[in-house]
């Protein structure tokens, strides 16, 4: 319920026009990202640690593209999704995990 609520919002979220699409992402963005650094926090789970911060900046450029602050091209919602995707779950999640395992050890932040 955690990761699949807004994850399902972020996918049915493709199909909106773009002023639906805004928010949706947005609040599944913020949603995921906050749910990283809390799990950062709690367990020390190492990709956290570089998700959320990701995903929270990632609603950021989802909103100044969504109300045309920042125009990031006709192209732009393809950008920001592949960038999501691509960013947050393969660079950002697997990469950090491969190289320091799948929790810090040590004293919490």
């Amino acid at each position: 319920m955690a990761w699949g609520l807004p994850a399902l919002l972020l996918i049915l979220g493709v199909f909106l026009d773009p002023p639906l699409r805004t928010p949706a992402w947005a609040l599944s963005l913020i949603w995921m990202g906050l749910a990283c650094l809390a799990n950062a926090r709690r367990c020390n789970r190492v990709h956290c640690r570089f998700t959320g911060p990701f995903f929270l900046l990632m609603a950021l450029f989802v909103v100044l593209h969504g109300y045309e602050i920042l125009w990031l091209g006709a192209d732009g919602w393809i950008w920001l999704g592949a960038t999501f995707v691509i960013g947050g779950y393969g660079v950002l999640w697997l990469l950090p995990e491969l190289l320091w395992g799948k929790y810090f050890t040590g004293p919490r932040p």
